[in-house]
């Protein structure tokens, strides 16, 4: 990404006070104690057992850990997750995967 496009978006989340998930292509992660995660702007499954999830990301990937986990419902940009969550990662592109 440009750097003006960089200093356009940022701009546009200060000024007119848009969420900065949508303008940067985050992903928005809601949690529901530990036994519930709803992931939007997910670009895929990378991998996934009982004991962990790895979800590509516009930027990176997410892992989450835990016990018991299950996918209850998975949409094209969103994943429900219940479970025993006991930890996320977020991993940019430019980290060590």
């Amino acid at each position: 990404m440009s750097r003006f496009t960089r200093k356009l978006r940022k701009w546009s989340v200060d000024i007119l006070d848009l969420p900065q998930d949508l303008v940067f292509d985050l992903p928005r992660l809601t949690m529901v104690g530990n036994k519930q995660l709803l992931i939007e702007n997910h670009r895929g499954v990378l991998h996934f057992s009982p004991d962990q999830l790895r979800l590509a990301l516009p930027e990176g990937s997410l892992t989450v850990a835990g016990s018991r986990l299950v996918i209850k419902a998975i949409m094209p940009e969103e994943i429900l997750i219940e479970g025993d969550i006991a930890a996320i990662q977020y991993l940019g592109t430019g980290e060590k995967r």
